[in-house]
């Protein structure tokens, strides 16, 4: 396995010196965005695709300093009901997957998008609920009429490019938000459909990370791995219950909140995903997500890769000598 860092954190410095920073840091892989909710300061689509030497430039700069590129990703919304919103999210997922066939990246990292209750509406509408009977219809009509269509053409469209590997964040507020929802798509829309697996948005809907590696690595559906943690604050969840529209600042009174790896979970935990990710097959990138409003971003970086380090494998397995 490689230890990577999703490079949003440090879109206030300039490529190359987020390159050195990261590689004195010890890491190995990146992960970069392309636009839509990650933004492109380190990876523009259109300028990379427009000059082909560029591109190269682009390419020397990661494989010169030993490092190689994990996914290009493009959260968005292709399917939200405004279509400006949806356009420009379609728009850029597409020049992802030109770029990613020119990088020869093998991963393409987003969210599988969330529509709204009938062609006409302003906003997604997440369903969470069987009842009352509405609900259930809304759901039917999201994956029949946009979900399912949308994704089985863009699979193609993936394919054609070379692009096999489409690994969906299963995050609350898009319909993929649960190994369930990721299968149910994959089913309809093909093999190339998997997950970027983060276990911080399963934790907190009450998901055991470790039960759902195995669910998809027995599918081969991990094609992407992201490291952030959660912290599950059980006296207000107690209360309240998981599902909290407070601001992420207020820590103090959410049921939950977003950690560096280690102050959510206990390295025990993560361990534990880690050695359940070998066991299934994974041998691929851990990309650290840096989202903690308690930790500065070195810092809180820091720490993660502190811990990762002592987690991960590194060497190939052996035979089996006692047994």
């Amino acid at each position: 396995m490689k230890l990577g860092v999703f490079t949003v954190l440090y879109q206030n410095l300039p490529f190359e010196e987020m390159l050195d920073k990261l590689a004195g840091m010890g890491v190995e892989a990146v992960e970069l965005g392309t636009g839509n909710y990650p933004g492109n300061s380190h990876c523009n689509p259109d300028e990379l695709l427009e000059s082909p030497e560029k591109l190269k430039g682009f390419k020397r700069a990661v494989e010169s300093r030993g490092m190689i590129i994990s996914g290009l990703s493009n959260h968005g919304n292709p399917l939200h009901p405004d279509k400006k919103v949806a356009v420009s999210a379609h728009e850029t997922w597409r020049k992802t997957v030109k770029l990613a066939e020119r990088l020869e990246v093998p991963v393409i990292n987003g969210f599988s998008g969330c529509p709204g209750d009938h062609p006409q509406a302003k906003f997604p509408n997440w369903v969470t609920c069987s009842w009352p009977p509405e609900y259930t219809e809304v759901l039917d009509w999201q994956w029949n009429e946009v979900v399912i269509p949308y994704w089985k053409e863009e699979a193609k469209f993936a394919e054609q490019h070379g692009i096999n590997q489409i690994a969906f964040e299963m995050h609350p507020g898009f319909v993929v938000y649960n190994p369930e929802t990721l299968l149910k798509l994959r089913e309809q829309a093909g093999p190339s459909i998997g997950a970027n697996f983060d276990p911080s948005h399963l934790l907190w809907q009450g998901i055991n990370p470790v039960e759902a590696i195995k669910k998809l690595g027995k599918e081969e559906a991990i094609f992407h791995f992201h490291a952030k943690d959660t912290y599950l604050d059980k006296a207000n969840i107690s209360v309240n219950g998981v599902l909290d529209t407070k601001h992420y600042s207020d820590i103090l009174n959410r049921s939950w909140t977003f950690r560096s790896v280690g102050y959510g979970q206990d390295e025990k935990a993560w361990k534990d995903m880690v050695s359940t990710l070998r066991a299934v097959g994974y041998d691929y990138v851990i990309s650290i997500e840096h989202e903690d409003m308690l930790a500065s971003v070195d810092e809180g970086l820091g720490k993660a890769i502190s811990l990762l380090k002592g987690a991960l494998f590194k060497e190939q397995l052996t035979e089996m000598w006692w047994a």
